[in-house]
């Protein structure tokens, strides 16, 4: 797995001061996607031990609230067992810390049970997440007044109630 970024001081995608990573690679391909670069799965650096421990060393500080996964596309097949580990780190690590996760795909659609974006990791990447951002960003429903999502058809899922539940159950940031 390769990646465009890391910030280890991000506001604007999630609750609180966050760590996010971006990833790269994915074929949603959304028209007036904010990275276009990031579609390319080879983009940026590859992703290493150095690089989960440096994701590590920055969710250390007790104002930073959580993760970020972010592209390109973090569900992705391909990109699936990487991130799938570093959460796995991050849980054990840090297990106050909230993870936050956007993806252009559709939970019920590609992320479930027969979806497909459905891997040998999804339902564990999807277990260890809090909130879940999904739906492609859809340019002619851009919305600017929303938070943590760009455009109206995208959701803001709470993720642990959605399983507790079976049915998605929309966070309170959903706005």
């Amino acid at each position: 797995m390769y990646y465009s970024n890391i910030k280890k001081w991000d506001i604007a995608d999630g609750a609180g001061v966050r760590v996010t990573l971006f990833v790269s690679g994915c074929t949603n391909r959304c028209p007036g996607c904010f990275q276009p670069e990031t579609w390319d799965f080879c983009y940026g650096q590859p992703f290493t031990q150095e690089t989960r421990m440096e994701i590590l060393k920055a969710l250390e500080p007790e104002y930073i609230q959580g993760l970020t996964l972010l592209g390109g596309e973090p569900m992705e097949l391909e990109n699936q067992q990487i991130l799938a580990g570093l959460l796995r780190d991050v849980r054990q690590e840090f297990p106050q810390k909230d993870i936050w996760c956007y993806t252009g795909f559709t939970y019920e659609e590609d992320l479930c049970q027969g979806g497909r974006r459905h891997g040998d990791c999804t339902d564990e990447l999807l277990r260890m997440v809090d909130v879940l951002v999904d739906g492609k960003f859809i340019q002619e429903k851009k919305n600017l007044t929303l938070s943590f999502r760009g455009s109206e058809n995208q959701r803001v899922i709470d993720m642990p109630k959605t399983l507790l539940e079976g049915r998605v159950v929309l966070s309170s940031w959903n706005g």
